[in-house]
């Protein structure tokens, strides 16, 4: 198994976030987590990555500990984040943002391969590089975020929310390069308001309500439940 959260907990003062949260994602799966606002979506991520300390249980990423690493400890280890609402450098240029995302790699030859294999994937970034980020638009900063993160050259790719804000138009693309990215061999946790969306590019699902896994299995199969239905594809 690529991660294994076991029994985790996430307390933000006196309130329980989530609780007795267990997941798995496989080596070279999409795996999305998906529910209602406040169901510990966003939390359980930021777990993950080493946002949050948790207060419970363990996570292991290829067989190691990783809960109570540091954030920069757990992407030197090859799990990156792309946040809720992107969270890019506004003032730094397109070209300076995707740099960013390879700061702990030293080797400069690689580095510079990867940034064009991004322009490859994202041409609009590389007609914008020399752009201020801010400028651009919504759904050109998605793929810059997505971009920075590859950078880091991931194992496992952290997605919260990558749809959100976006024209459909756009959330298409974006969905089609999560499963480009996917195909290439790179493991996804997707976090995402758009069940639709999530349960039609994952393989596994896991459904949380009020920071508790009410529900999960293979993604077509919640797909197809009535419950799931009728609580989250509005059918």
């Amino acid at each position: 198994m690529l991660l294994e959260m076991t029994g985790i907990a996430v307390n933000y003062g006196k309130i329980n976030a989530i609780r007795d949260i267990s997941i798995q994602v496989p080596e070279g799966k999409i795996v999305t987590i998906i529910g209602g606002n406040g169901a510990g979506k966003t939390t359980t991520l930021r777990a993950m990555s080493g946002m949050v300390p948790i207060t419970k249980g363990e996570i292991t990423f290829e067989g190691k500990r990783i809960d109570g690493l540091p954030a920069s400890k757990v992407v030197a280890h090859g799990i990156a984040h792309v946040p809720e609402g992107r969270r890019i450098f506004p003032n730094m240029t397109v070209e300076e943002n995707l740099r960013t995302g390879a700061f702990l790699r030293r080797d400069k030859d690689g580095i510079e391969n990867d940034l064009e294999d991004v322009f490859k994937r994202f041409e609009r970034l590389r007609e914008r590089r020399r752009q201020r980020a801010q400028t651009m638009s919504g759904g050109e900063q998605q793929m810059l975020a997505i971009g920075r993160a590859l950078m880091s050259k991931p194992r496992l790719l952290l997605m919260d929310e990558p749809s959100m804000g976006l024209a459909p138009v756009i959330v298409e693309e974006i969905a089609v390069i999560i499963e480009e990215i996917n195909a290439q061999g790179l493991s996804v946790v997707l976090v995402e308001q758009n069940a639709e969306l999530a349960l039609e590019l994952a393989d596994y699902a896991y459904v949380l309500e009020t920071g508790n896994c009410a529900m999960e299995g293979p993604a077509h199969e919640l797909h197809d439940n009535e419950t799931v239905r009728a609580a989250y594809l509005g059918i």
